[in-house]
């Protein structure tokens, strides 16, 4: 992930944030803004423009037409459409996700999805994206972008847009669900792509989601963390420092891990190590 921040006059704060997917998609760009005054030229994207809205009103211009976005909507704007943007009133803050047309069609059946009505209301999956990019906007860890945001990405194109779903029946769909299991066990310090990982198994990236999820009762990235919790704990019941161990079962660094132990065993790994050892 990489992280770019920028600010200016009339109360702007924006920051930009890249997640990585794995191969061969391009990275995923986070955006995170908040304005007082400020309006956007008319412009394009290559990819979609996928934003929440988590304080005050926008209003944006496209298709011909004008689009009030109001707290908890999702607007979808898509590649190539011209639009605007700018405060209905006072503050506005939005979150902002730039997926290629690629990351939308696995789950479905065409292509490029077509969505109708570019604003929508869905308070379940605007709750779920803006959590996702909140928590990416910080996490690291590249397993836990690919498990969310395609899944996220998957569930909007199959919800809202014109596209047919594919169907959702996985024939031996259990016992791919622990080859990759156990294929993230045995390379937990640097665990290979969800897009490799599919591509080994002859699936779509959003069919070993689901065979995954389904069959584990988790995505993938969930397990592997709690596996490296159940492998950390051992290291520091063993003396290991808790900066050592994060690095020796694959979390990103000391902070990555203790989000993982406080979800998992309600503690710190220092406060963990302590209470273990005599």
């Amino acid at each position: 992930m990489r992280e770019v921040a920028g600010g200016g006059a009339s109360g702007q704060t924006t920051s930009w944030t890249r997640a990585t997917l794995g191969r061969p998609d391009r990275p995923l760009d986070l955006l995170t803004a908040r304005f007082d005054r400020h309006r956007y030229a008319p412009h394009t994207h290559e990819e979609f423009s996928i934003g929440i809205c988590v304080l005050g009103a926008s209003c944006i211009d496209y298709r011909g037409g004008g689009l009030r976005v109001g707290e908890g909507s999702i607007v979808v704007l898509a590649p190539g459409e011209v639009h605007t943007g700018e405060s209905a009133y006072g503050t506005y803050a939005y979150r902002a996700l730039y997926p290629t047309p690629a990351l939308l069609t696995d789950g479905i059946l065409g292509g490029t999805p077509h969505f109708r009505e570019p604003l929508l209301h869905d308070p379940e999956l605007a709750a779920a994206l803006r959590t996702a990019h909140t928590e990416l906007s910080t996490c690291p860890d590249p397993l836990e972008a690919e498990s969310r945001l395609p899944w996220l990405l998957t569930a909007l194109a199959r919800r809202h847009s014109t596209s047919r779903a594919t169907a959702d029946t996985l024939p031996g769909a259990s016992g791919l669900a622990l080859a990759v299991r156990d294929r993230l066990a045995d390379e937990l310090v640097a665990p290979p792509s969800l897009a490799d990982l599919a591509t080994d198994l002859g699936l779509s990236r959003y069919q070993l989601l689901r065979a995954f999820r389904t069959t584990m009762g988790m995505p993938p990235y969930a397990w592997l963390a709690q596996h490296r919790v159940s492998r950390a704990r051992g290291l520091l019941e063993a003396g290991g420092r808790p900066a050592e161990v994060a690095g020796q079962v694959g979390f990103a660094d000391q902070a990555h891990m203790t989000r993982w132990f406080r979800k998992v065993l309600g503690v710190t790994p220092a406060a963990y190590r302590t209470s273990v050892r005599p």
